[in-house]
């Protein structure tokens, strides 16, 4: 029994990372540096983060997974999911992690493998919002900040990159449009289906 807890625990890592891995809104995060220089290591630290919440958290609500999602996104990436995906994502981890304590293997790994093949490629045009020039607060620490991440960004990633116009949902079936940035006045970057 506890061999089997070993492996589902492990299986359902990996569902983790495949599903965070292709979350279109995550990935323009980490493509986009939008938690910084080491927006890397926090994508891979949140693979970890929300494996550990479901395996010490017992029968964990679908609303419960998404207030930790977004609490994530905000702390970590200064993101706000508005594109409805964040339900559809807290829906499948409750899945494959139901899945993996009754011992369907078969199924997470199908999964698993459907998932890494929609990878999708992030070539998001985010704008920058510059301070007004009688304002002097860029420092060149912000420009450091900015060359680490470019730096970050090239080399190897740990959540794969993505598009900005998924095809069909993973959970739902429902399809997505094309997805918009704006920038916020505060500085946090918002990301929103465009109208069609």
């Amino acid at each position: 029994m506890a061999a089997r807890s070993a492996a589902s625990r492990g299986l359902f890592q990996e569902a983790v990372r495949a599903v965070l891995g292709s979350w279109p809104v995550l990935q323009i995060a980490v493509e986009n540096c939008f938690g910084g220089p080491y927006v890397q290591e926090k994508a891979e630290w949140m693979v970890g983060a929300v494996d550990q919440y479901f395996h010490t958290n017992s029968d964990l609500d679908q609303y419960e997974v998404e207030e930790t999602l977004q609490a994530i996104l905000n702390d970590e990436f200064d993101t706000v999911v508005e594109d409805g995906s964040l339900p559809l994502i807290a829906q499948l981890l409750c899945s494959l992690y139901s899945q993996c304590q009754r011992g369907d293997t078969a199924a997470v790994q199908q999964k698993i493998a459907e998932l890494s093949q929609k990878k999708y490629n992030v070539k998001a045009n985010v704008q920058e919002v510059k301070p007004p020039e009688d304002e002097e607060e860029s420092s060149d620490d912000d420009e450091e900040e900015a060359m680490d991440c470019e730096t970050s960004t090239n080399s190897s990633s740990a959540v794969p990159n993505a598009s900005s116009t998924p095809s069909t949902s993973e959970a739902g079936g429902h399809s997505r449009g094309p997805q918009e940035l704006e920038q916020e006045p505060d500085g946090w970057t918002v990301v929103r289906r465009k109208k069609k």
